[in-house]
């Protein structure tokens, strides 16, 4: 169910504290950590601490929520000392999700390319 820890989720095992993670912020719902497999040389993923599987469900189901993990990644870009940097949704397997939990991936330290992919 949305909303509510899933057992085989590796998000809500980090979140949990089940998994480890090289955690760079946390607020009262979201944690944001370096993805394991960077594809920028600053690459941190937020997320909310609440399951749902794609950045529209949580919009749709938590809207202050969604804008808490928006307000973190400009945080940890902030944070990071990154003078630009994108913020990435991907929703779907074909958009390349490969964690079914909500998140933003903050991406900097290079030039980024346009269109993304």
């Amino acid at each position: 169910m949305a909303g509510e820890p899933q057992a085989d989720c590796l998000f809500c095992k980090i979140v949990a504290g089940e998994v480890p993670a090289t955690v760079v912020r946390e607020s009262e719902t979201t944690v944001a950590f370096r993805d394991i497999n960077p594809q920028a040389p600053t690459h941190i993923l937020v997320i909310p601490k609440v399951h749902h599987p794609d950045a529209a469900s949580l919009a749709a189901a938590e809207p202050a929520i969604a804008a808490d993990v928006l307000r973190e990644a400009g945080a940890v870009a902030e944070d990071e000392k990154l003078e630009s940097h994108r913020v990435v949704f991907n929703t779907g397997s074909g958009a390349g999700q490969t964690v079914f939990h909500a998140h933003a991936h903050v991406l900097g330290g290079r030039g980024m390319q346009w269109p993304p992919g």
